[in-house]
């Protein structure tokens, strides 16, 4: 067998980065709809029936749906921008990136938009868990530290992992009144996945968060 000529290779690994390059490309902001802010089941129902679940049926969730999740877990409820859960000196510091089969997505919340990241199905590398390439997207809790200032590097490392908390806990009500299966997750590579998701030096993985349909 002939080993491979320099100009082959070249050839070849410009062709893996032109096709990830296009990829990219492809991948569009999503103008999600209008969030749902009435209804649901009563508090006290849904906090009975909150629970982590690790195993996902099949199906993906609509564009309503996602938008009611994402503004359930940190969306804008007032006119002053102020956010779904708390946050500490109003830094709103947490991102949540947005795994789905169809590529990674960063919500923006002003603008009600999942701006595009990462083409491709990245959900698997969100974790280390096989379950979490069955859930319909999958939630990156990122924090930037370059938001949190006044605050010592120790402060800000704890604000910051109650603000997320706070975020989780409303993914987790918001699934248990709709019906849905959820679990929060701590086991990521999170070196891996930061470079996946070309983060920068001062953002964060704290946790992240599975969401998909109950399974069967």
């Amino acid at each position: 067998m002939k080993p491979t000529s320099p100009f082959l290779l070249r050839l070849v690994l410009a062709t893996i980065c032109f096709s990830a390059i296009s990829a990219a490309q492809a991948l569009k902001p999503v103008q999600l709809p209008p969030p749902q802010t009435t209804g649901g089941r009563p508090l006290m129902e849904v906090l009975k029936d909150r629970k982590s679940t690790r195993e996902f049926g099949s199906g993906t969730l609509s564009p309503q749906t996602l938008s009611n999740l994402l503004w359930a877990a940190f969306g804008i409820n007032r006119p002053d921008g102020r956010r779904t859960a708390p946050s500490a000196m109003n830094w709103q510091e947490i991102s949540i990136y947005v795994a789905t089969p169809a590529g990674v997505y960063v919500y923006d919340a002003k603008a009600n938009v999942l701006e595009p990241v990462l083409a491709g199905d990245f959900r698997a590398a969100t974790g280390t868990q096989s379950f979490v390439k069955e859930a319909a997207v999958n939630l990156v809790y990122v924090s930037d530290l370059s938001k949190t200032e006044g605050a010592a590097s120790s402060e800000a490392e704890m604000y910051t992992a109650a603000d997320v908390g706070f975020i989780a806990q409303n993914v987790y009500l918001y699934c248990a009144s709709e019906g849905l299966a959820t679990v929060v997750r701590a086991g990521i590579d999170k070196p891996a996945l930061a470079k996946t998701l070309n983060l920068l030096a001062n953002q964060r993985i704290i946790l992240a968060q599975s969401v998909g349909y109950r399974k069967k």
